[in-house]
Protein backbone atom coordinates (compact mmCIF):
# COMPACT_ATOMS: atom_id res chain seq x y z
CA UNK A 1 0.00 0.00 0.00
CA UNK A 2 1.29 3.10 -1.04
CA UNK A 3 2.05 5.86 1.73
CA UNK A 4 -0.51 9.02 1.76
CA UNK A 5 -3.39 10.64 3.22
CA UNK A 6 -4.92 6.68 4.02
CA UNK A 7 -1.29 6.39 5.64
CA UNK A 8 -2.06 8.98 8.53
CA UNK A 9 -5.22 7.65 11.06
CA UNK A 10 -6.66 8.93 13.99
CA UNK A 11 -5.32 7.13 17.26
CA UNK A 12 -7.71 8.27 19.44
CA UNK A 13 -10.49 6.76 17.46
CA UNK A 14 -9.28 3.83 16.44
CA UNK A 15 -8.35 2.74 20.16
CA UNK A 16 -12.61 3.59 20.80
CA UNK A 17 -13.00 1.03 18.01
CA UNK A 18 -10.17 -1.24 18.94
CA UNK A 19 -9.21 -1.48 15.43
CA UNK A 20 -6.71 -4.34 13.98
CA UNK A 21 -5.10 -2.86 10.85
CA UNK A 22 -3.24 -4.77 8.62
CA UNK A 23 -0.78 -3.42 5.90
CA UNK A 24 2.24 -4.88 3.99
CA UNK A 25 4.96 -1.76 2.66
CA UNK A 26 7.68 -2.48 0.38
CA UNK A 27 11.01 -2.01 1.84
CA UNK A 28 11.97 0.31 -1.00
CA UNK A 29 8.76 2.49 0.89
CA UNK A 30 11.23 2.83 3.64
CA UNK A 31 13.34 5.57 3.93
CA UNK A 32 15.19 5.22 6.77
CA UNK A 33 16.00 1.70 6.36
CA UNK A 34 17.77 2.19 2.78
CA UNK A 35 21.38 2.64 4.42
CA UNK A 36 20.92 -1.02 5.25
CA UNK A 37 19.91 -2.94 3.06
CA UNK A 38 21.88 -4.82 0.38
CA UNK A 39 19.27 -4.18 -2.09
CA UNK A 40 15.24 -2.75 -1.44
CA UNK A 41 13.33 -5.65 -2.92
CA UNK A 42 10.74 -7.39 -0.09
CA UNK A 43 8.32 -6.34 2.05
CA UNK A 44 7.59 -5.37 5.25
CA UNK A 45 4.26 -7.13 7.32
CA UNK A 46 2.94 -4.91 9.43
CA UNK A 47 -0.24 -5.51 12.32
CA UNK A 48 -1.47 -3.05 14.40
CA UNK A 49 -4.04 -3.56 17.06
CA UNK A 50 -5.34 -0.22 18.64
CA UNK A 51 -6.72 -0.32 22.17
CA UNK A 52 -7.83 2.29 24.96
CA UNK A 53 -5.11 2.60 28.09
CA UNK A 54 -5.35 3.56 31.26
CA UNK A 55 -6.44 6.94 31.95
CA UNK A 56 -7.86 7.41 27.93
CA UNK A 57 -4.49 7.01 26.79
CA UNK A 58 -4.95 5.62 23.52
CA UNK A 59 -2.07 2.27 22.86
CA UNK A 60 -1.35 -0.61 20.04
CA UNK A 61 0.59 -3.53 19.54
CA UNK A 62 2.67 -3.17 16.47
CA UNK A 63 3.72 -6.52 15.20
CA UNK A 64 6.31 -6.58 11.88
CA UNK A 65 7.14 -9.18 10.05
CA UNK A 66 9.81 -9.20 7.08
CA UNK A 67 13.11 -10.84 5.31
CA UNK A 68 15.29 -8.01 4.69
CA UNK A 69 18.59 -8.36 2.67
CA UNK A 70 21.17 -6.61 4.80
CA UNK A 71 24.80 -6.13 4.21
CA UNK A 72 27.55 -8.32 6.09
CA UNK A 73 29.74 -6.14 8.25
CA UNK A 74 32.42 -8.71 7.54
CA UNK A 75 32.31 -9.60 4.24
CA UNK A 76 29.72 -6.49 3.09
CA UNK A 77 28.11 -9.73 1.23
CA UNK A 78 24.25 -9.37 1.35
CA UNK A 79 22.42 -12.02 3.40
CA UNK A 80 18.38 -12.68 4.19
CA UNK A 81 17.71 -11.96 7.59
CA UNK A 82 14.00 -13.31 8.52
CA UNK A 83 12.67 -10.63 11.28
CA UNK A 84 9.72 -11.17 13.61
CA UNK A 85 9.10 -8.28 16.16
CA UNK A 86 6.30 -6.39 18.37
CA UNK A 87 6.20 -4.15 20.60
CA UNK A 88 3.28 -2.16 22.86
CA UNK A 89 3.06 1.11 21.80
CA UNK A 90 1.82 4.47 24.52
CA UNK A 91 0.84 7.72 21.78
CA UNK A 92 1.06 10.96 23.36
CA UNK A 93 0.65 14.43 22.13
CA UNK A 94 3.91 16.06 23.34
CA UNK A 95 6.95 14.98 25.48
CA UNK A 96 5.00 16.80 28.41
CA UNK A 97 2.27 14.62 28.54
CA UNK A 98 4.54 11.57 28.51
CA UNK A 99 4.06 9.06 31.58
CA UNK A 100 8.36 8.26 32.92
CA UNK A 101 6.98 4.98 34.22
CA UNK A 102 5.27 3.56 31.43
CA UNK A 103 5.85 0.39 30.79
CA UNK A 104 5.22 0.67 27.06
CA UNK A 105 7.47 2.76 24.01
CA UNK A 106 5.96 6.20 23.96
CA UNK A 107 5.20 7.53 20.60
CA UNK A 108 4.76 11.02 19.35
CA UNK A 109 1.32 11.72 18.06
CA UNK A 110 1.54 14.17 15.17
CA UNK A 111 -1.94 16.93 15.99
CA UNK A 112 -3.58 13.36 16.92
CA UNK A 113 -2.62 11.58 14.10
CA UNK A 114 0.41 9.26 13.43
CA UNK A 115 1.73 7.29 9.74
CA UNK A 116 1.21 3.64 10.21
CA UNK A 117 3.89 3.42 7.60
CA UNK A 118 6.50 5.53 9.82
CA UNK A 119 5.17 3.00 13.14
CA UNK A 120 6.15 -0.03 10.45
CA UNK A 121 9.47 1.44 9.81
CA UNK A 122 10.28 1.72 13.49
CA UNK A 123 9.39 -1.62 14.66
CA UNK A 124 11.69 -2.63 11.75
CA UNK A 125 14.69 -0.62 12.64
CA UNK A 126 14.23 -1.62 16.24
CA UNK A 127 14.09 -5.45 15.31
CA UNK A 128 17.17 -5.12 12.89
CA UNK A 129 20.78 -6.14 14.66
CA UNK A 130 23.08 -2.94 15.73
CA UNK A 131 25.79 -4.47 13.42
CA UNK A 132 24.52 -7.13 10.98
CA UNK A 133 26.32 -10.14 10.12
CA UNK A 134 25.81 -13.32 8.78
CA UNK A 135 24.83 -16.18 10.56
CA UNK A 136 28.55 -18.06 11.21
CA UNK A 137 31.86 -17.09 9.94
CA UNK A 138 31.79 -19.93 8.19
CA UNK A 139 29.13 -19.27 5.88
CA UNK A 140 30.29 -15.26 5.37
CA UNK A 141 30.65 -14.73 2.22
CA UNK A 142 34.47 -13.76 2.22
CA UNK A 143 35.69 -15.66 5.78
CA UNK A 144 39.36 -17.02 5.09
CA UNK A 145 39.18 -20.90 5.52
CA UNK A 146 41.86 -22.29 8.07
CA UNK A 147 44.66 -23.01 5.19
CA UNK A 148 43.92 -19.40 3.65
CA UNK A 149 44.96 -17.58 7.05
CA UNK A 150 47.97 -16.03 7.21
CA UNK A 151 49.41 -15.38 10.16
CA UNK A 152 51.51 -11.61 9.91
CA UNK A 153 54.05 -12.73 12.67
CA UNK A 154 55.29 -16.14 11.49
CA UNK A 155 58.36 -14.34 10.02
CA UNK A 156 59.69 -13.41 13.27
CA UNK A 157 58.42 -17.11 15.03
CA UNK A 158 60.96 -18.57 12.10
CA UNK A 159 63.68 -15.27 13.35
CA UNK A 160 63.39 -16.19 16.59
CA UNK A 161 64.34 -20.17 16.24
CA UNK A 162 67.25 -19.37 13.90
CA UNK A 163 68.95 -17.54 17.08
Amino acid sequence: MASGSTDRVDCARLAEDAAVLERVYALSELPRLQDLLADARGSVRARFAFSKLEAGRAGAMVAVQAAPRLVCQRCLQGFELPVTSDSEIEFAMSEADTSVDSPREIYLMDEGSVSLRDLAEEELLLALPAIASCSTPEACGRAPSSEERQRPFSVLQDLLKKT
